[in-house]
């Protein structure tokens, strides 16, 4: 089956002020920068022109597209490298989308739908899937969740002062947390505290059960002794701080990042990137611009505003629910020459089955 007509691309096509010739011409500049990142001149482009043009005109042409900013010379008898404005241009007007086959579209829709897997390691598969197949960092990005309901909660030990909480949502999903436990808490206080948590869930939200339980303390109405009432706050308090922080972000393949960096300063803003998108601000920041979509945005430079900084694009999709419902962000972040054509198509689907999942 192939995919869909229309483009998974939001952004409208921008080709004003281009003729054929030139557009032709910015296109093979831009496709030799995706496949091999070196420059082109005017004698190799009059070899792979479908049209017929001299040496001599190709110069000039290439002359305007650097004057008009979408080219530019890296060194002084070079041939040119597109600009990221050239890169746009290309991205929103000349970009061929490539297509998945129906073998891609199983694999990946399999890779993702494994029953029993936690919600953690389902996105986490995601991030690295994405990664591999755009040789790139794929990123996946769930927010908070407060409006799925718990089936059961329990706790196990792991050793002294730590503690497994296994949280169970209606819907099936399983998350993990480890907390600390007080120093002297006998076993028999983790099985009283899942038991107590287990018999105010009645299908409450995770918001609901906490001021619930919030509640019950403060009141004196139950009869968990002091130890257990720590395990207790301490279980729902992980979730709370993790839904605080925006949702939960997974980024795999950042190596990949790195292969071709040889300046310090270079990997310095690579780095300073990883540790941005840790934040909670860029996390927000990141699932807007998926939430402003219908389809994938692309972000070349500093357009996004997440990072400020160039040489860099973003390639994101929302995650939706057959209702609509946003549930996640997915993308790819790497370098400006990253291949649009196979990226796209790859990101959208694999947002319409995380939504379809997550849904």
């Amino acid at each position: 089956m192939a995919m869909e007509t229309r483009s998974p691309v939001s952004q409208p096509a921008l080709l004003s002020g281009l003729d054929a010739r030139s557009a032709a011409i910015l296109r093979e500049i831009v496709e030799q920068y995706v496949e091999t990142g070196e420059p082109m001149g005017s004698r190799t482009l009059s070899q792979r022109l479908p049209l017929s043009l001299s040496p001599a005109t190709i110069r000039n042409v290439m002359a305007d597209l650097t004057d008009a900013g979408l080219l530019f010379s890296p060194h002084a008898s070079a041939g040119r490298l597109p600009t990221e404005k050239g890169v746009r241009l290309f991205v929103d007007g000349l970009l061929q989308f490539g297509s998945l086959s129906e073998e891609e579209r199983e694999s990946i829709a399999g890779t993702l739908d494994v029953k029993g897997r936690s919600l953690e390691d389902m996105l986490a598969q995601a991030s690295s899937m994405l990664s591999g197949l755009s040789s790139a960092a794929g990123l996946v990005m769930a927010p908070k969740s407060d409006s799925s309901t718990i089936k059961h909660i329990e706790f196990v030990a792991l050793g002294p002062g730590r503690a497994l909480v296994i949280l169970v949502s209606a819907d099936g999903q399983v998350e993990n947390r480890v907390i600390e436990t007080p120093p002297g808490l006998p076993p028999s206080a983790l099985v009283e505290a899942g038991n107590y948590l287990n018999a105010h869930l009645s299908g409450q939200t995770l918001d609901r059960l906490r001021e619930t339980v919030s509640t019950d303390m403060t009141a004196n109405r139950n009869e968990l002794d002091h130890l257990t009432a720590g395990v207790v706050a301490s279980g729902l308090a992980t979730w709370s701080d993790a839904e605080e922080r925006g949702g939960t972000l997974f980024i795999r393949g950042q190596g990949r990042l790195l292969a071709d960096v040889t300046e310090i300063e270079r990997l310095t803003t690579i780095q300073m990137l990883f540790e941005r998108l840790e934040t909670q601000e860029t996390m927000l920041r990141l699932l807007d611009l998926a939430r402003e979509s219908e389809g994938v945005r692309i972000f070349i430079g500093a357009e996004s505003g997440l990072f400020g900084m160039a040489g860099m694009s973003v390639v994101v999709a929302p995650a939706r629910t057959d209702t609509n419902r946003i549930v996640g962000a997915i993308g790819v972040i790497g370098p400006t020459r990253i291949n649009y054509g196979r990226i796209i198509p790859v990101v959208d689907y694999t947002a319409r089955v995380i939504g379809r999942l997550l849904g």
